[in-house]
């Protein structure tokens, strides 16, 4: 069957994505890299549409008896028209969108009620949040640049936080390749507020990642001291490197899993921040992929990982 040219895109990626089982934000990229005639619009409407596809996914499979990405999108597109009392007669998880694995998990933790608020919030778009590396501007400088050509507003949750109302390619932005801010959640933001540093302290970020906490407390020591940063996953410490550099951090040492140096530093911390490997459920609002990839097997493997 021939289809609309934007929806013909919108299937084949969707389709890469499943056969390559890759996340979909990095399907993304790949496909808009290897199809650069696709405009501007039409990558939005591609990127949009598949991942509203993907947040509702579970409640579209149960609307249609033809479960591929065309009859999900046309199921997608009828969502507008449903009833609500169509809709109340399906499962609550159903009704939200959300795997019975991870909803028994939801409402054991939180009750039902809660269950369903948070699965409905992770059904919407989640905003953008940046935040200003203090070591080279402040927020309200920061904020009054970018409002020049951005619609802005300082994050209430986030003494850093800037968020963004509006879409932005914020990597190929000025202020970002002069290292003044970094795009992070305002929860990583307070999380590695924590982390109440000195001057002259050494700060152990254990399961550092890409090095995001590191950059968001880093301003503290002023330069002075030293952060170690510790991951078992080489390429994300490779990332690390490379944001540390454009946040002109300089103070700042990676540890592969099996340097030698670990013995040393044994009891020499200040400060340890440990984020342990986790289910990932946090950012279900901006990768509501992962939800369908949760199995007993995933939370099993994980405690014995954290242990």
């Amino acid at each position: 069957m021939k289809y609309p040219f934007r929806e013909y895109h919108l299937f084949q990626l969707l389709s890469e994505y499943e056969a390559a089982q890759l996340p979909m934000d990095v399907s993304i990229h790949n496909y808009f890299r290897t199809h650069k005639a696709l405009g501007s619009g039409d990558r939005r409407f591609i990127a949009e549409t598949a991942y509203g596809m993907l947040r509702w996914k579970g409640l579209l499979e149960a609307l249609t008896t033809q479960c591929d990405w065309p009859g999900l999108f046309a199921a997608w597109r009828s969502l507008d028209s449903r009833s609500s009392e169509e809709l109340k007669k399906l499962p609550l998880a159903t009704q939200v969108s959300c795997p019975q694995i991870l909803w028994d998990w939801l409402c054991n933790s939180h009750g039902e009620a809660r269950a369903e608020e948070l699965c409905r919030a992770s059904n919407t778009q989640a905003p953008t949040t940046i935040r200003a590396n203090r070591m080279k501007t402040d927020r309200d400088t920061l904020l009054k640049r970018l409002a020049h050509e951005h619609d802005v507003e300082a994050c209430p949750d986030s003494p850093s936080g800037i968020r963004f109302r509006q879409r932005a390619n914020f990597f190929q932005l000025p202020e970002f390749k002069e290292g003044l801010f970094e795009v992070q959640d305002a929860g990583s933001q307070l999380l590695a507020d924590l982390v109440a540093a000195e001057p002259g302290q050494k700060v152990l970020d254990f399961c550092a990642g890409s090095g995001g906490k590191t950059l968001a407390f880093a301003h503290r020591l002023c330069g002075q001291g030293q952060i170690y940063l510790h991951d078992v996953r080489r390429h994300a410490l490779y990332e690390a490197r490379k944001r540390l550099k454009r946040a002109g951090i300089q103070n700042a040492q990676l540890l592969w899993e099996d340097a030698p140096q670990h013995s040393k530093l044994k009891k020499k911390m200040d400060w340890v921040l440990v984020d342990a490997p986790c289910s990932g459920t946090g950012t279900l609002r901006r990768n509501p992929d992962m939800k369908w990839r949760y199995t007993e097997a995933t939370l099993r493997d994980l405690c014995a990982l954290q242990r």
